[in-house]
């Protein structure tokens, strides 16, 4: 009996494996716990720099859990070729942020949903076509920029930890604690729990988390009470506004975000599945990122894309099933139906967060580094990785550098660490000697034959 239990719940680690519902939900809520608070940020930033009102705003974040939720569905389950059919849980993206409180800013918010809905369509039709500009994406050049994706989101786990980035509060020891307290829970759940279980380590540092900050005073429940008890999104909240300028500098960093996605498609693979993501997996990431990002735009709301945090709990849990995280996205779809459900879960504090985030993080540059290892420690490779992290990493600590470029390439790369990677990597990867280390060696023979 024991032996068939085990068996029944060892396919929480099967891609298709059968899971009883009530087995899923709490694997499912995981996820979204996860990635909640960062999925309807980016919302709350752009509408503030584009001037919308609160109501506005609310609509917005409503709309956002509804998109993730969607947009998770069709990565796990596609429709047609839009889809990886891997446990990819989608969100709204902060690469976004920058260019679009700029353009919301300058132009006006709809201007901005015009470039978004143009975006998601250009990053779309690559993505369906992604065999042929896949060979320059090479191994070593995606395990950089998993690397660089990992070491990039290690400053939000610690600002997370102290409070959230601009809080009044920041640092403080109570902010401390608590985030102390849901890190010692995981660790504690991880090294006592049993079997399967294990893997529920983030979600029962979160609840723990989430009552400790309760008893602190650090929870408020007042959207709660405010919330509506159901509502839908508004299709066209907004009538999109087309601006070429606009629409350019938004298609570069939805270049971006694709870069980010086929890193996040590799090391879930890698880390999930052990093995390299494949050509139609990436495509259907690529496609679900860009056309799910114009159906969001429909909605009033910003693009769309994988989410680093849920790749690092893949990597942490191994968890890779893909009804669980199916019902993680009907909780989130459920969450922008039902308002006070989205309350609950957006009062979430950040050092809750940051207390579980921490591990999943650090995960992520495991898996670049252990991808790094499976491309081998050949010269060539090493001086792709070396020089794509050094340029990548130190120029992005160091914005000022940037200052000589037009706007547009300061807004897509003098604070994007692993856009630079990317870039850095491919065109080393063009451009060195594929056999370069064996060159090498000849040459030192016939220097040796000389002498």
């Amino acid at each position: 009996m024991e032996a068939f239990v085990m068996k029944k719940y060892s396919s929480i680690y099967e891609l298709d494996g059968r899971v009883p519902v009530a087995k899923a939900i709490p694997f499912g809520l995981q996820h979204i716990l996860a990635m909640f608070v960062a999925n309807i940020t980016p919302i709350i930033i752009v509408a503030a720099a584009s001037g919308l009102s609160s109501s506005q705003t609310a609509k917005l974040i409503q709309a956002a859990m509804v998109i993730a939720g969607i947009g998770t569905m069709i990565q796990l389950y596609p429709v047609w070729k839009i889809g990886s059919r891997l446990p990819i849980v989608m969100g709204i993206s902060f690469t976004f942020v920058s260019i679009l409180c700029f353009v919301g800013s300058q132009y006006g918010y709809s201007t901005a949903i015009g470039a978004v809905l143009v975006g998601g369509v250009v990053e779309g039709v690559l993505g369906l076509f992604a065999r042929y500009w896949r060979k320059v994406i090479t191994p070593i050049v995606a395990a950089s920029v998993v690397t660089a994706i990992g070491f990039s989101l290690l400053n939000v786990g610690a600002y997370s930890f102290g409070g959230g980035n601009g809080s009044a509060d920041f640092g403080s020891a109570s902010n401390l604690i608590l985030g102390a307290i849901t890190l010692v829970c995981c660790l504690g759940f991880t090294i006592l729990a049993k079997g399967q279980y294990k893997q529920l380590s983030v979600l029962f540092g979160l609840v723990v988390g989430y009552v400790v900050a309760i008893c602190m005073g650090k929870v408020d429940f007042q959207g709660i009470t405010d919330a509506k008890l159901l509502a839908f999104p508004e299709l066209l909240p907004f009538k999109p506004e087309f601006n070429i300028s606009a629409i350019v500098s938004v298609v570069l960093i939805y270049l971006v975000s694709a870069t980010e996605t086929i890193g996040d498609t590799s090391a879930l693979a890698e880390a999930g599945l052990g093995r390299n993501a494949s050509e139609k997996e990436i495509a259907g990431a690529l496609a679900c990122d860009g056309f799910v990002s114009s159906l969001s735009g429909l909605f009033g709301c910003l693009p769309i894309t994988s989410f680093s945090q849920n790749v690092g709990l893949v990597a942490l849990t191994k968890v890779v099933n893909r009804f669980t995280l199916f019902m993680g996205a009907v909780i989130m779809i459920l969450a922008g139906l039902f308002p006070p459900l989205g309350a609950i879960l957006a009062t979430l504090p950040e050092p809750v967060l940051g207390g579980c985030t921490l591990i999943m993080f650090g995960s992520i540059v495991v898996s670049g580094l252990h991808m790094i290892a499976k491309c081998g420690y050949n010269q060539r490779n090493m001086l792709i990785v070396a020089l794509s992290l050094s340029v990548g990493i130190g120029f992005t600590q160091v914005p000022d550098m940037f200052h000589v470029f037009p706007t547009i390439i300061q807004n897509v790369f003098a604070e994007n660490c692993v856009a630079v990677v990317f870039l850095t990597a491919v065109i080393l990867n063009l451009i060195l000697p594929k056999k370069m280390e064996e060159e090498q060696q000849e040459k030192t023979a016939i220097r040796k034959e000389i002498a």
